[in-house]
């Protein structure tokens, strides 16, 4: 067996150079099922596809042919926690600590400088849907067989289950009480297994998704401090391991295998040090008599373990005894395992910020069966899976596809290694009749060539192939190799630089594609291909409103709109690079940049061909094109088919946003037009002297910030400024290097900023001045900051502070040993943190939050038995003793909307319930019903 742990994969700050950097933690790898790239996951909030030719060759490393790194994807805005391809391979879905699963589709338009970095994508990945719906976290995806089905579960404790064809949700499962932090999927297909912090391993059912079984038993002591409870599902179907089980009352880790049907655990994987953190099983079962036939009393399998004493250990299902160990070949506990689909490679994750590959020989791991035969035996539990959407495949049915999966993906069947071509598979887009938006994997049978490969028993075989011209990044070091136990060479095949699966020739997507079949519907662009597929409207199209024979009305004419009788098509937006101005920013400014006498100045968007937005809930949405042949730029707003306007610009658009009230459009003159849905312009052309950075709305509330640092904020219904413009500056006057994460404003016109730093900002125009609305100070000893309170949280209704203080919530201790602290740290940090939050949702106008935290505050008060400042609430809450309502005081008898009085007697009761301030609730609450009364003090 081989080890290897390449030093150059990682994931780091890429806003600070390579001699300061400090390495980030990776929550998650997988290998691709063709087994020429992996996916990870990390801290810094993206996702990198590498090569895994350079991670397992020496040769290959030190040449830089193919590329090390191959892609950057930088769209969510927490750290990824899991990443997980499909078993096509056409599709990677993600989940984040941003509470979204991203579901990322191939684009050969994508390549390029990674906007904001040096870094160089060779091969481009695009989001094809953002999934929404969870409340918290998400921890763990997972495909079904035949990608049926996507799982996803997160820290809200809800199980969510989507179509894996056309991405829509189709159940929420939600009977967990905890944290959920592994889900996977039975390989017949007929269960899905999730495992949660409420120490159980739930088992449903896929017909009709109820709960089929609940196992306890070996969960019982588990601890709740494992980042993840990831586990796996065997390949025969007759075993479930599970991670962060124990025996003797907790005092023995162990990973405890659950059998199917009966759903007991009476067989634990004893002898790790530490919790276990995932559990993975080879994909492929593994026959005990290689001579004998396949059958139930001759199959095995083999699972991998990862656990938080730094090690890893391989185990085979007929042995008692592990067949590896490989003790602390991290600096940290490991997150995550995944094998190849040959089953002759296992990768592992730390959160030390490295992974590692653990190469075994055939003869290492005997018996292995091919996976055609594993299909047969599976097809022994009879389960018939449910007919896929109608229209939707993620196969073709072309003849030449049913050939490519008769045979192993990729050639990485290690019994047919060193025979014939090697099959690479690349995406090809092909036009289906019904002009449906699809794609495909085919097998590419003009390039299919020997490969090059490691020495074998059949002697060296080798091919000549053209360099590939793109060279490794600079400043990379040597992957670190050492055998283990045995060293052996076995064939194996890798795909050369030129024969890399999705293949990046611009003509791929080219319309004169002979075989344009292309089976999934891109979300982006359903309906626009729905509409079009009947044929280009008519200039003189007529709708027919009335039935025939009805009262001998005429025919109703559908009213003309401007833009109305052209059809709606389909667009893919692509950067522009000849269409330059010297307004434009380079986007190669990340961050803030401020000095004495210097205006900071933000990055702009990049200028693309073409621009969205969607109203929420509508399907109606606002475009934008930039025609960079004829210099033309054009704004239309489209409702289901029909164009309902448009318009043509001086300048090209930047960034459009489109909500429920009204349509605005940034252009890269600094200039800003806001339109009503019927296209006429609600103000006139606002002119801001810089070109936009990000541009924002909620409802009537519209928010731009430009890109030398000056906020704007419009009440379009009111055609007036919520506040004077005003400067970024302030916020970064003592941290130049900090990077503006995300922008949004709410209904009542605040704009929220949050921070690189971990600080998220708001615009208080009462004070005139930015205020902190959450920070992550307050993790290091708030009672109730949201890091340590989300497990209880199952309100289906998050508030925007809930919101906010989760995106900044989940930061990983560096720090393993406690630090000391004062004795009052904890009450007067939880008081302060309280304090903050309540001025925090007064000025974000969210009633109900602003309540739950009036509350947790009293009770905070009193627990702590502080009568002064109880007392002091209260009188701010009761406000002048003969106040009446009516009277016109300077006395603000409202908070968010919401009476005083009214929290007063919520306030009053919580006191009333503890020892120490039940008298003064008594003597308040006579006050206020004398108050309430109109009664003579």
């Amino acid at each position: 067996m081989h080890f290897t742990k390449p030093e150059w994969v990682m994931h780091k700050d890429s806003a600070k150079s390579d001699q300061s950097t400090k390495r980030l933690s990776i929550f998650s790898v997988h290998v691709h099922p063709d087994g020429s790239r992996i996916a990870t996951g990390g801290l810094d909030a993206k996702i990198r596809i590498w090569s895994t030719k350079p991670i397992l060759n020496e040769e290959s490393e030190h040449s830089g042919k193919p590329p090390k790194s191959l892609c950057t994807l930088t769209m969510h805005t927490g750290p990824v926690l899991t990443v997980r391809w499909a078993h096509s391979g056409k599709w990677l879905a993600s989940g984040s600590d941003d509470e979204t699963v991203l579901v990322w589709d191939h684009d050969p338009n994508a390549r390029g400088k990674v906007w904001g970095s040096d870094e160089i994508n060779v091969e481009g990945w695009k989001p094809l849907k953002r999934l929404q719906g969870h409340e918290s976290d998400v921890t763990d995806v997972a495909w079904s067989p035949g990608d049926r089905y996507l799982a996803s579960v997160g820290l809200d404790s809800a199980v969510m289950v989507w179509c894996g064809f056309t991405l829509e949700r189709l159940r929420k499962l939600d009977q967990h009480q905890g944290f959920v932090k592994g889900v996977c999927w039975d390989p017949v297909g007929e269960f899905l297994a999730t495992q949660s912090d409420d120490r159980t391993v739930k088992i449903w059912k896929t017909t009709d998704w109820s709960l089929e079984a609940e196992v306890r038993k070996p969960f019982e002591d588990s601890p709740g401090s494992t980042f993840f409870r990831r586990l796996s599902w065997s390949p025969d179907g007759a075993h479930i391991t599970a991670s962060n089980a124990t025996n003797n009352k907790g005092y023995v880790f162990i990973a405890a295998v659950i059998t199917r049907n009966t759903w007991t655990s009476e067989i634990s994987l004893v002898g790790h040090e530490n919790t276990v953190e995932v559990a993975a099983y080879n994909p492929h079962i593994f026959l005990r008599n290689p001579g004998s036939p396949v059958s139930t009393s001759n199959i095995c399998s083999v699972v991998a373990l990862g656990a938080d004493d730094r090690s890893v250990s391989v185990w085979q299902t007929k042995s008692a005894r592990p067949l590896i160990v490989a003790k602390e070949v991290f600096e940290r506990q490991i997150m995550d395992l995944s094998w190849s689909w040959d089953g002759l490679t296992l990768y592992a994750a730390s959160s030390d910020g490295t992974i590692a590959a653990f190469q075994f020989d055939s003869t290492e791991l005997e018996g292995i069966a091919s996976h055609s035969e594993q299909e047969q035996y599976l097809a022994k539990f009879g389960f018939t899976p449910p007919p896929l959407p109608e229209g939707y495949s993620h196969t073709s049915n072309n003849d030449s596809v049913k050939i490519a999966q008769a045979q192993p993906v990729n050639g990485f069947d290690p019994r047919s290694a060193s025979v014939g071509p090697e099959k690479v598979n690349i995406l090809v887009a092909k036009r289906a009749p019904k002009d449906k938006k699809r794609a495909t994997l085919v097998p590419n049978s003009a390039t299919a060539v020997p490969t090059s490969r490691l020495p074998s028993a059949a002697g060296p075989s080798s091919s000549s192939t053209p360099p590939m011209s793109s060279q490794a990044p600079n400043g990379m070091s040597s992957a670190r190799r050492a055998p283990l136990t045995q060293v052996s060479q076995t064939p194996s095949s890798f795909p050369l630089p030129s024969e890399q699966p999705f293949s990046d020739q611009t003509d791929s997507w080219s319309r004169n594609q002979p075989m344009m079949d292309l089976d999934v519907p891109i979300d982006a662009f359903d309906s626009v291909m729905q509409g079009s597929a009947k044929g280009k409207r008519k200039a003189s199209a007529v709708m027919d409103l009335t039935e025939e024979n009805q009262n001998q009305k005429p025919p109703a004419i559908r009213a003309r709109t401007l833009g109305g009788d052209r059809p709606v098509e389909m667009h893919v937006p692509k950067p522009l690079s000849t269409w330059s101005s010297p307004l434009r920013h380079p986007p190669q400014h990340q961050g803030f940049h401020g000095g004495h006498g210097v205006d900071p100045v933000l990055p702009t968007p990049p200028l693309l061909s073409y621009l969205r937005s969607e109203i929420e809930g509508s399907g109606d949405f606002l475009e934008a094109k930039n025609v960079e042949e004829t210099g033309i730029t054009e704004v239309a707003f489209i409702s289901g088919k029909q164009t309902e306007w448009l318009d043509y610009l001086p300048s090209p658009v930047m960034a459009v946003k489109a909500t429920n009230s009204y349509c605005a459009v940034a252009m890269e003159d600094g200039s800003v037009n806001v339109y009503s849905h019927t296209g006429r312009k609600l103000m006139p052309t606002m002119v801001l002297g810089a070109p936009c950075s990000a541009l924002e709305g909620c409802r009537n509330a519209l928010l731009v910030i430009t890109s030398n640092g000056q906020v704007h904020s419009w009440n379009v219904k009111k055609q007036c400024a919520n506040f004077p413009p005003v400067s970024v500056h302030s916020l970064y006057a003592l941290s130049p290097n900090t990077v503006l994460i995300s922008a949004a404003v709410r209904e009542n016109g605040t704009p929220i900023a949050h921070c690189s730093d971990g600080i998220v900002y708001a615009y208080e125009a009462t004070l005139l001045t930015w205020v902190k609305l959450a920070e992550r100070w307050w993790a290091e000893g708030s009672d109730f900051w949201s890091g340590r309170q989300r497990g209880n949280s199952t309100t289906a209704n998050r508030g925007i502070m809930s919101t906010i203080e989760s995106s900044i919530a989940f930061t990983p201790d560096e720090n393993a040993a406690e630090k000391p602290r004062p004795n009052w740290w904890s009450a007067a940090l939880t008081l302060g943190h309280l304090e903050t939050r309540l001025h925090s949702t007064r000025i974000l106008d969210s009633p109900q939050e602003y309540r739950q935290a009036l509350l947790m505050y009293a009770k905070k008060i009193a627990d702590e038995g502080f009568r002064a400042k109880g007392e002091e609430l209260i009188r701010e809450l009761f406000g002048p003793v003969y106040w009446r309502p009516g009277k016109e005081e300077t006395w603000v008898s409202t908070v968010v909307g919401t009476p005083k009085r009214d929290l007063l007697k919520d306030v009053l009761s919580v006191f009333g319930r503890s020892k120490t301030l039940s008298g003064l609730a008594s003597q308040w609450q006579d006050t206020l019903k004398k108050a309430t009364n109109e009664e003579q003090f």
